[in-house]
């Protein structure tokens, strides 16, 4: 139930008065950066994004270029790595070519990129996160996820009051500015740092996120680009609202896996925790055997099981990868590693095993191994990952399998169904 207008808590994002009624103006000391919310102080679950990061961190180093629009980017032929809000005005964007960017914005300061400054900027920022709590999960240089419940008896105070203050920290230490979303889920969270920027502060609440999501594009759902988008709008679906009107089975036929995540995104469903995967370089599962093995038929099982074990713990932790590596270890303990990097992201136990056996078919020459493995690097956030693919329309329906199989391993255990690849294979003395 909403609280009454009066009874809404809020407080002062300058000064931390707490707010009574609805005045547009801090009682205490004028500001009109406010905060209200029913849900204010019952949410735990914070995204924070640097604003402008590189171009914010060059003008707290210059103070000549406050004022002035600022291009973090390479010469005519390269493209912008970011741009300050006041050449966004201009309609500069993140990664467009840079002679578009100076057609745009022709009085613009171009600046080459210092990533070892904006490295150690960006350690210091995650330091002052950990400062909070211990929940710390990086997507970038400048942004992370927190989370921040049972924390309030070391800040004495909730977490929406806890992270102002870190907000009003980071401008004063720092000198830079971050934007702060609060909800109760890492997709509205994530979502709610975006609303204000720069130096935005947004909650989305659970009682409203359907309502709230309704008439938003599909395009703000992760995971959904202009590609997907175009596909979706071909079938007539441009609204997240649309999407909550269908069935998730139905979104799952047509769509593969991410018919799953548009479903349960859609209606505000995202149950995925904060981890710390920051120190994680690469996820793998690898085995020996008893007796050496040399044919690539009796490789093939051990391989599937395997990229399964590695999608497993992808999915378990909210992270996909890029990079498949695939290791063998031969009777006379020489090492082969070969890899093969992704056009996207995956945590998909079929594309692991794939781009596996492609790569086990070229070492599968006789050679006796005694050891194979199989894994992913190049980490990062699981949001982008395993778009639909538009040349292989097979793998829409293998994605969705998958889904299938792992609600029944979920729910009964993870031997309950098997692929025909590896079905008895766990009888087998490998």
């Amino acid at each position: 139930m909403t609280p009454a207008p009066d009874k809404t808590p809020g407080f002062c994002r300058d000064c931390l008065a707490e707010q009574k009624g609805e005045a547009r103006r801090c009682i205490t000391c004028g500001s009109p950066r406010l905060v209200r919310h029913g849900e204010l102080y019952r949410l735990t679950l914070a995204h924070i994004d640097c604003d402008a990061f590189y171009a914010a961190v060059e003008k707290r180093d210059n103070p000549e270029l406050a004022d002035k629009p600022v291009i973090i980017g390479g010469g005519k032929r390269g493209v912008v790595s970011t741009a300050c809000y006041i050449a966004r005005i201009h309609g500069v964007r993140s990664a467009m070519p840079m002679f578009k960017a100076l057609e745009a914005c022709p009085q613009a300061t171009v600046i080459r990129p210092d990533m070892e400054k904006y490295v150690r900027v960006g350690r210091q920022v995650r330091a002052l996160m950990q400062d909070l709590t211990p929940l710390v999960q990086p997507l970038s240089i400048d942004e992370a996820f927190l989370e921040l419940g049972g924390t309030e008896r070391l800040h004495h105070d909730p977490p929406a009051r806890t992270l102002a203050k870190f907000a009003r920290r980071i401008e004063k230490e720092i000198g830079i500015t971050v934007s702060v979303g609060l909800s109760y889920c890492k997709f509205l969270a994530k979502v709610a740092s975006d609303l204000q920027k720069p130096r935005g502060f947004s909650v989305i609440g659970r009682e409203e996120a359907v309502e709230f999501l309704a008439p938003r594009p599909v395009t703000t759902i992760w995971g959904v680009g202009k590609a997907f988008a175009a596909t979706l709008e071909a079938d007539g679906i441009r609204t997240i609202g649309q999407l909550q009107q269908m069935e998730e089975n139905d979104l799952m036929r047509r769509y593969g896996s991410i018919g799953q995540r548009l479903a349960r995104l859609s209606r505000g469903i995202d149950d995925r925790e904060v981890h710390l995967n920051d120190a994680a370089k690469s996820v793998s599962a690898e085995t020996t055997f008893f007796d050496d093995i040399s044919r690539y038929d009796d490789l093939v099982p051990i391989l599937r099981n395997l990229s399964e074990k590695v999608s497993w713990r992808l999915k378990k932790n909210d992270i996909a990868g890029q990079t498949v590596v695939l290791k063998m270890k031969s009777a006379d303990f020489k090492t082969r590693t070969r890899n093969r990097k992704l056009e996207d992201p995956t945590q998909l136990a079929d594309r692991i095993f794939r781009v596996g056996l492609e790569l086990l078919e070229k070492e599968t020459d006789g050679t006796k191994f005694r050891l194979i493995g199989i894994g992913v690097t190049d980490l990062g956030d699981a949001t982008r990952a395993d778009p639909p693919d538009l040349i292989d329309r097979q793998s829409g329906r293998r994605a969705a399998a998958e889904a299938a199989m792992d609600k029944l391993r979920d729910k009964f255990g993870k031997n309950t169904v098997e692929t025909g690849y590896t079905f008895g294979s766990s009888k087998r003395d490998h």
